[in-house]
Protein backbone atom coordinates (compact mmCIF):
# COMPACT_ATOMS: atom_id res chain seq x y z
CA UNK A 1 0.00 0.00 0.00
CA UNK A 2 2.84 2.41 0.85
CA UNK A 3 4.43 1.90 -2.55
CA UNK A 4 1.11 2.55 -4.31
CA UNK A 5 0.63 5.80 -2.38
CA UNK A 6 4.16 6.88 -3.26
CA UNK A 7 3.50 6.09 -6.91
CA UNK A 8 0.41 8.30 -6.90
CA UNK A 9 2.26 11.15 -5.20
CA UNK A 10 5.18 10.88 -7.63
CA UNK A 11 2.82 10.98 -10.61
CA UNK A 12 1.21 14.09 -9.19
CA UNK A 13 4.57 15.87 -9.17
CA UNK A 14 4.33 19.23 -7.39
CA UNK A 15 0.55 19.10 -7.41
CA UNK A 16 -1.35 18.19 -4.26
CA UNK A 17 -3.42 15.01 -4.13
CA UNK A 18 -6.27 14.86 -1.64
CA UNK A 19 -6.62 12.07 0.86
CA UNK A 20 -10.09 11.47 -0.50
CA UNK A 21 -8.76 11.04 -4.04
CA UNK A 22 -5.97 8.68 -2.89
CA UNK A 23 -8.49 6.63 -0.90
CA UNK A 24 -10.83 6.44 -3.89
CA UNK A 25 -8.10 5.29 -6.29
CA UNK A 26 -6.78 2.65 -3.92
CA UNK A 27 -10.11 1.47 -2.57
CA UNK A 28 -9.31 2.19 1.08
CA UNK A 29 -10.52 4.61 3.74
CA UNK A 30 -9.12 8.10 4.27
CA UNK A 31 -8.06 6.95 7.73
CA UNK A 32 -5.97 4.20 6.15
CA UNK A 33 -4.37 6.74 3.80
CA UNK A 34 -3.51 9.02 6.72
CA UNK A 35 -1.98 6.07 8.60
CA UNK A 36 0.27 5.14 5.65
CA UNK A 37 1.26 8.78 5.10
CA UNK A 38 2.29 8.92 8.76
CA UNK A 39 4.40 5.76 8.34
CA UNK A 40 6.05 7.16 5.23
CA UNK A 41 6.98 10.33 7.08
CA UNK A 42 8.46 8.25 9.89
CA UNK A 43 10.51 6.39 7.29
CA UNK A 44 12.03 9.68 6.16
CA UNK A 45 9.78 10.86 3.32
CA UNK A 46 9.11 14.61 3.26
CA UNK A 47 5.40 14.77 2.50
CA UNK A 48 3.74 18.16 2.68
CA UNK A 49 0.09 18.48 3.61
CA UNK A 50 -2.20 21.41 2.99
CA UNK A 51 -5.72 21.90 4.24
CA UNK A 52 -8.34 21.23 1.54
CA UNK A 53 -5.56 20.38 -0.95
CA UNK A 54 -4.09 17.13 0.32
CA UNK A 55 -0.57 15.74 0.12
CA UNK A 56 2.52 16.38 -1.98
CA UNK A 57 5.82 14.46 -2.02
CA UNK A 58 8.62 16.96 -1.47
CA UNK A 59 11.63 14.66 -1.01
CA UNK A 60 12.54 11.00 -0.55
CA UNK A 61 15.19 9.66 1.83
CA UNK A 62 18.42 8.10 0.58
CA UNK A 63 17.52 4.89 2.36
CA UNK A 64 17.58 1.46 0.78
CA UNK A 65 13.83 1.00 1.06
CA UNK A 66 12.13 -1.33 -1.40
CA UNK A 67 9.88 1.49 -2.61
CA UNK A 68 12.88 3.68 -3.45
CA UNK A 69 14.96 0.96 -5.09
CA UNK A 70 12.09 -0.18 -7.32
CA UNK A 71 11.27 3.38 -8.38
CA UNK A 72 12.78 3.63 -11.86
CA UNK A 73 14.69 0.34 -11.60
CA UNK A 74 15.37 -1.02 -15.11
CA UNK A 75 15.80 -4.78 -14.68
CA UNK A 76 14.17 -7.91 -16.03
CA UNK A 77 14.26 -9.98 -12.85
CA UNK A 78 16.95 -8.83 -10.39
CA UNK A 79 15.38 -6.68 -7.68
CA UNK A 80 11.79 -7.35 -8.71
CA UNK A 81 11.35 -8.74 -5.19
CA UNK A 82 13.15 -6.83 -2.42
CA UNK A 83 13.24 -7.68 1.28
CA UNK A 84 14.42 -4.75 3.41
CA UNK A 85 15.73 -4.71 6.98
CA UNK A 86 16.77 -1.70 8.98
CA UNK A 87 19.31 -3.88 10.79
CA UNK A 88 20.10 -7.57 10.53
CA UNK A 89 22.85 -10.00 11.48
CA UNK A 90 23.54 -11.17 7.92
CA UNK A 91 21.72 -10.63 4.62
CA UNK A 92 23.26 -13.85 3.30
CA UNK A 93 21.73 -15.88 6.11
CA UNK A 94 18.24 -14.54 5.41
CA UNK A 95 18.69 -14.94 1.66
CA UNK A 96 19.66 -18.60 2.09
CA UNK A 97 16.56 -19.19 4.20
CA UNK A 98 14.34 -17.52 1.60
CA UNK A 99 16.03 -19.44 -1.22
CA UNK A 100 15.43 -22.75 0.58
CA UNK A 101 11.76 -21.77 0.86
CA UNK A 102 11.54 -21.20 -2.89
CA UNK A 103 12.15 -17.46 -3.30
CA UNK A 104 12.43 -16.45 -6.95
CA UNK A 105 15.71 -15.89 -8.73
CA UNK A 106 16.64 -12.21 -8.50
CA UNK A 107 15.22 -11.76 -4.99
CA UNK A 108 17.29 -9.19 -3.08
CA UNK A 109 17.78 -8.93 0.68
CA UNK A 110 19.18 -5.55 1.72
CA UNK A 111 19.88 -3.94 5.10
CA UNK A 112 20.87 -0.53 6.35
CA UNK A 113 23.25 -2.24 8.79
CA UNK A 114 24.62 -5.71 9.49
CA UNK A 115 25.68 -6.99 12.87
CA UNK A 116 27.51 -10.08 11.67
CA UNK A 117 28.51 -9.39 8.08
CA UNK A 118 31.05 -11.87 6.68
CA UNK A 119 33.46 -11.85 3.80
CA UNK A 120 35.64 -14.52 2.22
CA UNK A 121 37.54 -16.92 4.48
CA UNK A 122 34.96 -16.20 7.22
CA UNK A 123 36.33 -12.72 7.93
CA UNK A 124 34.04 -10.18 9.56
CA UNK A 125 32.91 -7.22 7.44
CA UNK A 126 32.41 -3.69 8.79
CA UNK A 127 28.83 -2.73 7.89
CA UNK A 128 27.81 0.57 9.55
CA UNK A 129 24.26 1.87 9.36
CA UNK A 130 23.32 4.12 6.50
CA UNK A 131 26.86 4.33 5.12
CA UNK A 132 27.05 1.50 2.62
CA UNK A 133 25.11 -1.05 0.63
CA UNK A 134 24.88 -4.45 2.31
CA UNK A 135 22.86 -6.90 0.28
CA UNK A 136 22.47 -10.45 -0.99
CA UNK A 137 20.85 -11.66 -4.19
CA UNK A 138 19.39 -15.09 -4.88
CA UNK A 139 20.22 -16.57 -8.28
CA UNK A 140 19.18 -19.84 -9.87
CA UNK A 141 21.44 -19.97 -12.95
CA UNK A 142 21.36 -22.81 -15.46
CA UNK A 143 24.99 -23.77 -14.96
CA UNK A 144 26.82 -26.73 -13.46
CA UNK A 145 27.85 -26.61 -9.77
CA UNK A 146 31.54 -26.49 -10.66
CA UNK A 147 30.93 -23.22 -12.51
CA UNK A 148 29.45 -21.48 -9.46
CA UNK A 149 32.72 -19.80 -8.32
CA UNK A 150 32.64 -17.76 -11.52
CA UNK A 151 29.49 -16.05 -10.23
CA UNK A 152 31.80 -14.28 -7.79
CA UNK A 153 33.66 -12.77 -10.75
CA UNK A 154 30.31 -11.81 -12.27
CA UNK A 155 29.32 -9.94 -9.10
CA UNK A 156 32.61 -8.01 -9.06
CA UNK A 157 32.11 -7.01 -12.69
CA UNK A 158 28.59 -5.79 -11.88
CA UNK A 159 29.94 -3.44 -9.22
CA UNK A 160 32.68 -2.29 -11.60
CA UNK A 161 30.07 -1.48 -14.26
CA UNK A 162 28.04 0.53 -11.75
CA UNK A 163 31.16 2.44 -10.69
CA UNK A 164 31.86 3.34 -14.30
CA UNK A 165 28.40 4.90 -14.57
CA UNK A 166 29.40 7.20 -11.70
CA UNK A 167 32.76 8.12 -13.24
CA UNK A 168 34.82 5.73 -11.11
CA UNK A 169 37.33 3.18 -12.41
CA UNK A 170 37.25 -0.16 -10.60
CA UNK A 171 40.38 -2.15 -9.81
CA UNK A 172 39.58 -5.81 -9.13
CA UNK A 173 41.97 -7.97 -7.13
CA UNK A 174 41.42 -11.68 -7.72
CA UNK A 175 38.86 -12.99 -7.28
CA UNK A 176 36.42 -10.26 -6.30
CA UNK A 177 37.88 -7.53 -4.08
CA UNK A 178 37.50 -4.04 -5.55
CA UNK A 179 40.27 -1.70 -4.47
CA UNK A 180 41.21 1.97 -4.53
CA UNK A 181 44.85 2.80 -3.93
CA UNK A 182 45.32 -0.67 -2.48
CA UNK A 183 42.42 -0.33 -0.01
CA UNK A 184 39.24 -2.37 -0.13
CA UNK A 185 35.99 -0.85 -1.37
CA UNK A 186 33.89 -3.96 -1.77
CA UNK A 187 33.69 -7.49 -0.42
CA UNK A 188 31.78 -10.37 -2.02
CA UNK A 189 30.83 -13.75 -0.57
CA UNK A 190 29.19 -16.44 -2.71
CA UNK A 191 27.40 -19.41 -1.14
CA UNK A 192 25.62 -22.27 -2.86
CA UNK A 193 23.19 -25.14 -2.40
CA UNK A 194 23.63 -27.81 -5.05
CA UNK A 195 23.34 -31.43 -5.97
CA UNK A 196 25.84 -33.39 -8.08
CA UNK A 197 24.53 -32.16 -11.40
CA UNK A 198 22.43 -29.11 -10.62
CA UNK A 199 22.42 -25.90 -8.60
CA UNK A 200 19.48 -25.33 -6.28
CA UNK A 201 20.46 -21.72 -5.67
CA UNK A 202 23.40 -19.36 -5.36
CA UNK A 203 23.43 -16.48 -2.87
CA UNK A 204 25.85 -13.66 -3.60
CA UNK A 205 26.43 -11.37 -0.64
CA UNK A 206 28.00 -8.00 -1.37
CA UNK A 207 29.17 -5.21 0.89
CA UNK A 208 29.97 -1.86 -0.73
CA UNK A 209 31.57 0.94 1.29
CA UNK A 210 29.74 3.97 -0.10
CA UNK A 211 29.73 7.02 2.17
CA UNK A 212 32.07 6.03 4.99
CA UNK A 213 34.57 8.74 5.92
CA UNK A 214 38.17 7.71 6.55
CA UNK A 215 37.91 8.54 10.24
CA UNK A 216 34.73 6.45 10.58
CA UNK A 217 36.53 3.19 9.85
CA UNK A 218 37.79 1.32 12.92
CA UNK A 219 41.44 2.14 13.50
CA UNK A 220 42.53 -1.37 12.56
CA UNK A 221 40.87 -0.99 9.13
CA UNK A 222 42.01 2.50 8.12
CA UNK A 223 45.04 1.25 6.22
CA UNK A 224 43.00 -1.56 4.61
CA UNK A 225 39.58 -0.13 3.71
CA UNK A 226 38.18 2.90 1.94
CA UNK A 227 34.89 4.05 0.37
CA UNK A 228 33.47 5.32 -2.88
CA UNK A 229 32.96 8.74 -1.27
CA UNK A 230 36.65 8.94 -0.38
CA UNK A 231 37.52 7.88 -3.92
CA UNK A 232 35.19 10.41 -5.58
CA UNK A 233 35.68 13.22 -3.08
CA UNK A 234 31.97 13.51 -2.32
CA UNK A 235 29.06 11.39 -1.12
CA UNK A 236 27.19 9.26 -3.62
CA UNK A 237 23.40 8.71 -3.71
CA UNK A 238 23.12 5.18 -2.36
CA UNK A 239 19.78 4.32 -3.92
CA UNK A 240 20.90 5.40 -7.39
CA UNK A 241 24.19 3.52 -7.07
CA UNK A 242 22.41 0.39 -5.84
CA UNK A 243 20.04 0.57 -8.80
CA UNK A 244 23.07 0.72 -11.10
CA UNK A 245 24.53 -2.37 -9.43
CA UNK A 246 21.28 -4.33 -9.75
CA UNK A 247 20.83 -3.28 -13.37
CA UNK A 248 24.41 -4.35 -14.18
CA UNK A 249 23.92 -7.65 -12.39
CA UNK A 250 20.68 -8.24 -14.28
CA UNK A 251 22.36 -7.55 -17.64
CA UNK A 252 25.28 -9.87 -16.85
CA UNK A 253 22.97 -12.71 -15.78
CA UNK A 254 21.10 -12.42 -19.06
CA UNK A 255 24.41 -12.39 -20.93
CA UNK A 256 25.44 -15.50 -19.00
CA UNK A 257 22.32 -17.33 -20.16
CA UNK A 258 22.86 -16.30 -23.77
CA UNK A 259 26.65 -16.39 -24.18
CA UNK A 260 28.17 -18.17 -21.20
CA UNK A 261 30.91 -16.86 -18.95
CA UNK A 262 33.53 -15.94 -21.59
CA UNK A 263 32.39 -12.30 -22.15
CA UNK A 264 32.10 -11.79 -18.37
CA UNK A 265 35.61 -13.12 -17.79
CA UNK A 266 36.84 -10.73 -20.50
CA UNK A 267 35.20 -7.82 -18.66
CA UNK A 268 36.84 -9.03 -15.42
CA UNK A 269 40.29 -9.08 -17.06
CA UNK A 270 39.80 -5.49 -18.24
CA UNK A 271 39.42 -4.35 -14.61
CA UNK A 272 42.00 -6.69 -13.04
CA UNK A 273 44.95 -5.28 -11.09
CA UNK A 274 46.29 -8.69 -10.03
CA UNK A 275 47.37 -9.82 -13.49
CA UNK A 276 50.99 -9.10 -14.32
CA UNK A 277 51.85 -8.53 -10.66
CA UNK A 278 54.15 -10.39 -8.31
CA UNK A 279 51.90 -12.01 -5.73
CA UNK A 280 51.95 -14.14 -2.63
CA UNK A 281 49.32 -16.85 -2.40
CA UNK A 282 48.17 -18.30 0.92
CA UNK A 283 45.99 -21.41 0.68
CA UNK A 284 42.43 -21.38 2.00
CA UNK A 285 43.58 -23.55 4.93
CA UNK A 286 46.50 -21.23 5.67
CA UNK A 287 48.89 -24.18 5.68
CA UNK A 288 50.65 -23.38 2.42
CA UNK A 289 51.99 -20.27 0.74
CA UNK A 290 54.02 -19.50 -2.34
CA UNK A 291 55.18 -16.56 -4.45
CA UNK A 292 54.94 -16.02 -8.17
CA UNK A 293 53.66 -13.83 -10.98
CA UNK A 294 49.93 -13.73 -11.70
CA UNK A 295 49.66 -14.11 -15.45
CA UNK A 296 45.97 -14.74 -16.17
CA UNK A 297 42.74 -16.44 -15.13
CA UNK A 298 41.48 -19.46 -17.02
CA UNK A 299 37.96 -20.11 -18.28
CA UNK A 300 37.06 -21.58 -14.88
CA UNK A 301 38.05 -18.34 -13.12
CA UNK A 302 41.14 -19.87 -11.49
CA UNK A 303 44.18 -17.63 -11.10
CA UNK A 304 47.25 -18.81 -13.00
CA UNK A 305 50.48 -18.06 -11.14
CA UNK A 306 53.87 -18.59 -12.70
CA UNK A 307 56.36 -19.79 -10.08
CA UNK A 308 59.96 -20.99 -10.15
CA UNK A 309 58.56 -24.54 -10.17
CA UNK A 310 56.13 -23.94 -13.01
CA UNK A 311 52.55 -22.74 -13.46
CA UNK A 312 50.19 -23.15 -10.52
CA UNK A 313 46.41 -22.92 -10.67
CA UNK A 314 44.70 -21.21 -7.72
CA UNK A 315 41.00 -21.91 -7.18
CA UNK A 316 40.74 -20.62 -3.59
CA UNK A 317 42.94 -18.76 -1.19
CA UNK A 318 44.22 -15.32 -0.25
CA UNK A 319 46.26 -13.44 -2.85
CA UNK A 320 48.24 -10.33 -1.98
CA UNK A 321 50.09 -8.14 -4.45
CA UNK A 322 53.67 -7.58 -3.33
CA UNK A 323 57.27 -7.62 -4.51
CA UNK A 324 58.44 -11.17 -5.05
CA UNK A 325 61.18 -10.85 -2.43
CA UNK A 326 58.77 -9.57 0.27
Amino acid sequence: MRSRILELLRRAGEEYLSGEEIAKRLGVSRTAVWKHIKELREAGYAIKSQSRSGYSLEDAPDRLLAEEIKNGLQTHFVGRNIVFFDEIDSTNQVAKQLAAQGAASGTVVVAEAQGKGRGRLNRSYFSPKGKGIWFSVILRPHILPQEAPKCTLLAAVAVAMAMKRFGLQAAIKWPNDILHEGKKLTGILTEMSAEIDRINYIVIGTGINVNIKEEEFPEELRDKATSLAVMKGENLPRVAFFQAVLESLDALCIQLDEEGFSPIIARWRACAVTLGQEVRVISATGKESFDGRAVDIDEEGALLVETEDGMRRVLAGDVSIRPKNA
